[in-house]
C-alpha cells in the first residue's frame, strides 16, 4: 500500500513540474499538512473528552446500568455467548462506545470481545463473532461525535444537524447487517 501512495505522490509532483505548477503544488502541500494537524488536534480533544465521559460512566456505575439495559437485546443477538458474563460485558462496552460515536474507544473493547468470542472455536468465526463484526462495523450511533467534531473543525455552524440522517442510516445498516447474519447463519448450518 505504501508503494501505491508513494507512486501517486511521485506522479503528482512530476505532472505538476511538467505543467509548470510546481509552486502551486508545494503551497497546497504545506496548506494541507497544517489543516491535517489542526483536524487531528480537534479530533484528539474530542476523543479525550468522550473517553473521559466513558470513564466517568464506568466509575459511576452508569456503564453497568447501560449494560443491563442492553442485556436482553445482546443476549438474543449473541446467544452463543450469553452465559459468559465477561464476554457479554465486553460486547456491551463496545456497543455503548459505538452508541456514543466513539469508534476509537470502541475498537479496543471490540477486540477484547472478539478475542473472547474467538476463544470458543479457534480458527473459525462463530456466528456470534460474525454478528459482533457486523454490529461493530455498522454500529448505531446516537451521538456521532467524530463526524460532528470534523464538521465543527471545518467551520460548520450546526455540526449536530445531521442527527436524524445518522440515526436513520445507522439503524438501517445495523438492521440489514443483523438480518444478513441471521440468514447466513441458517444457510451455513443446513
Amino acid at each position: 500500500m505504501s508503494w501505491i501512495w508513494t507512486g501517486m505522490v511521485a506522479i503528482s509532483i512530476l505532472c505538476a513540474l511538467a505543467s509548470g505548477r510546481g509552486p502551486e503544488v508545494a503551497a497546497a502541500a504545506v496548506e494541507g499538512t497544517s489543516a491535517a494537524v489542526e483536524l487531528a488536534l480537534s479530533i484528539a480533544g474530542m476523543l479525550c473528552l468522550w473517553t473521559g465521559v466513558m470513564e466517568v460512566m464506568r466509575q459511576s456505575g452508569l456503564a453497568d446500568k447501560l449494560s443491563r439495559m442492553l442485556a436482553p437485546i445482546l443476549r438474543r443477538l449473541f446467544s452463543q455467548a450469553a452465559r459468559d458474563r465477561e464476554t457479554m460485558n465486553a460486547i456491551s462496552a463496545n456497543v455503548s462506545a459505538n452508541l456514543l460515536g466513539l469508534g476509537s474507544a470502541a475498537t479496543p473493547l471490540g477486540l477484547e470481545a472478539a478475542r473472547r468470542l474467538a476463544g470458543e472455536r479457534p480458527g473459525t468465526a462463530s456466528d456470534s463473532l460474525c454478528m459482533l463484526v457486523v454490529c461493530n462495523t455498522a454500529s448505531i450511533q446516537l451521538i456521532p461525535t467524530t463526524v460532528a467534531t470534523v464538521r465543527a473543525a471545518q467551520g460548520c455552524a450546526a455540526p449536530f444537524d445531521i442527527l436524524p440522517a445518522v440515526w436513520l442510516a445507522s439503524a438501517l445498516s445495523v438492521g440489514v447487517g443483523i438480518l444478513a447474519c441471521k440468514i447466513f447463519a441458517r444457510l451455513w448450518r443446513d
